[in-house]
């Protein structure tokens, strides 16, 4: 796979729009189902009351956005919620808490990797977001069951400091290297419309293409602007530049998913179309984003019925060493 630069995202990103598309379709055609999409449920697991600073997220203790600090759910409620996903046809259950990060030595985490074994024996893939990790917490998700861990990068190491200042760019490349090293695949991408130029996203992208292995998959998502925090009055990114985005993610990553992840409800029908003609193939699904409202249920099914698109079957799950 080649390894992208800047220089040559650029040339990819600032063609133009309809050669941008073909090449994509072309790349996703030879390497993925044409006509599936991959169904994902997010579950926030614990909420509020976070000690991160995150610009955009309405779970820090840093901003007054109303939502209340809330305990770790109990077991059988995330059973009740995965088992639930699985019946609609998710494949991949993935689990956020609103930490800073967890160790080996928090009790928290003992509960989580109990939570894991249960969700694991579902037959899902597991995905967890639980902020940043030590080596041996990572080993530790591992052995428990999880095949993904989500972190993103947000945005490019240099707009970075605009948006979190309570840890660093580094710190997030340090727990995906952790991730990586105990067997877990990463579920790595990016936040667009936080006020960051379309340099920036190129940015990020040409990071994401010095991971080894290549992230598994890549979340493009969409700023939803969230009362109380510092970016709450953002304008909505121009569907074009979504669009361009998502397909110079497919040509420089031909492998991953491609997700569409957060701000969909801000996107039409015909918007989406084009995201899925551009690679993306993959979406989170069901009615809540941890806090963040998402496209219900139902005009997914309708959606993807009307663009013929199939869901994806879950694969045998590969066995823990």
């Amino acid at each position: 796979m080649p390894r992208y630069n800047l220089t040559s995202l650029r040339a990819l990103y600032e063609q133009p729009f309809f050669d941008l598309l073909l090449q994509a379709r072309q790349i996703y055609r030879a390497n993925w189902p044409e006509h599936e999409v991959q169904l994902c449920t997010l579950l926030s697991i614990k909420t509020g009351g976070c000690s991160e600073d995150c610009a955009y997220c309405s779970q820090s203790s840093h901003y007054d956005t109303g939502l209340e600090k809330e305990t770790l759910l109990p077991l059988d409620k995330i059973l009740e919620t995965a088992q639930r996903a699985q019946a609609n046809g998710s494949t991949r259950f993935c689990m956020g808490a609103a930490w800073k990060g967890v160790s080996e030595h928090d009790a928290k985490f003992q509960s989580v990797l109990e939570t894991v074994r249960a969700v694991g024996k579902l037959g899902m893939e597991v995905c967890v977001t639980l902020g940043q990790l030590t080596p041996e917490a990572a080993r530790q998700l591992r052995a428990a069951g999880v095949t993904a861990y989500n972190h993103n990068l947000d945005t490019s190491p240099e707009y970075y400091p605009n948006i979190v200042t309570t840890h660093t760019f580094q710190d997030r490349l340090d727990t995906i290297r952790a991730v990586q090293q105990a067997g877990m695949s990463v579920c790595c991408g990016g936040i667009i419309g936080m006020g960051e130029s379309e340099l920036d996203r190129l940015k990020m992208l040409e990071v994401l293409c010095t991971f080894d292995p290549a992230p598994e998959s890549v979340p493009i998502n969409c700023l939803m602007p969230m009362a109380g925090t510092p970016l709450e009055g953002q304008p909505p990114v121009d569907i074009f530049q979504i669009v361009r985005l998502i397909a110079t993610t497919r040509l420089a990553l031909p492998k991953a998913r491609v997700r569409l992840s957060a701000g969909r409800t801000r996107l039409s029908r015909e918007g989406q179309a084009l995201c899925f003609f551009a690679g993306a193939n993959s979406i989170f699904y069901g009615d809540k984003l941890l806090t963040a409202a998402n496209p219900g249920v139902d005009a997914d099914r309708s959606l993807l019925e009307e663009l013929g698109l199939g869901i994806t079957k879950p694969e045998p799950l590969t066995p823990i060493m």
